[in-house]
């Protein structure tokens, strides 16, 4: 391989050709999508594989950090080789939170945010998690992860209680094995308040998946009025009251026009 120096950090870089067997794709990345496998597929027909794949290595073999859609497309093709860019291994956990080859969605990123807060919970226990914050976009994404990767409900729509959760989640001053408790405390009030959500949904006869966010922002602007940026009320308080909240919700037509 040719080895060549990153200009801004100075790290070195290898570049070259590997084996498709010896890249493996770790379980931090999101899943596959087969759309867009297919639209890789068509492109690498008419203009071939420029676009190197981005891994690191891992024992004898390589894991990618950018690049699993293309690597399944090639895989496809029947290509036997696929050019690559090896970063250090200390790369890893900033190139797959910043991957946009297909543009993460919420479930992808707690998945993601999980799978690096156990990671650093079985090597450094006593790491405080507030240290993550470089590798894990949003604190929440750790809450979200809990409930669909610890719990494994995947379906949780977590998308309901995101603009709360901006607002109210944060990283802990705890240490991550301190912290691995905590993260299951609130993953439990969020399945507990989506267990009272759902009830209301199914109460007013509401089809829109979207509604259910409606739900949540309703019950917590009862709470605390609209356009709040704000909140003094720890996590748990806040999640009480829209809790306490969601029996009263009801909507007018044109809150429901507005999701």
């Amino acid at each position: 391989m040719l080895s060549v120096r990153e200009p801004l950090k100075g790290y070195e870089l290898k570049v070259g050709l590997l084996p498709v067997e010896r890249i493996k794709i770790p379980s931090i990345q999101r899943d596959i999508s087969e759309t867009l496998v297919k639209r890789l597929m068509a492109s690498i027909e008419k203009v071939g594989f420029v676009d190197p794949i981005l891994v690191v290595e891992s024992g004898e073999d390589y894991e990618v950090i950018n690049g699993q859609h293309r690597l399944k497309a090639a895989e496809l093709l029947g290509l036997r080789e696929v050019p690559v860019i090896v970063l250090p291994q200390e790369a890893k956990d900033y190139v797959i939170a910043l991957n946009v080859e297909k543009a993460p969605n919420l479930k992808d990123k707690a998945h993601q945010a999980y799978e690096i807060f156990m990671k650093y919970l079985s090597e450094s226990p006593d790491m405080r998690e507030y240290e993550l914050e470089s590798k894990v976009e949003e604190p929440y994404y750790l809450t979200v992860g809990f409930i669909t990767d610890r719990f494994g409900e995947k379906r949780f729509p977590a998308y309901a209680f995101e603009k709360v959760l901006k607002k109210v989640d944060e990283f802990l001053e705890l240490p991550l094995s301190e912290a691995e408790k905590e993260r299951e405390r609130r993953a439990e009030v969020l399945r507990d308040v989506r267990e009272v959500m759902e009830e209301k949904y199914k109460e007013l006869g509401l089809t829109n998946a979207l509604h259910k966010e409606a739900i949540i922002s309703k019950a917590f602007q009862l709470a605390y009025g609209k356009r709040v940026r704000k909140v003094d009320d720890d996590f748990y308080t806040v999640f009480e009251k829209i809790k306490e909240n969601i029996p009263k919700v009801d909507f007018s037509q044109e809150e429901l026009e507005e999701f």
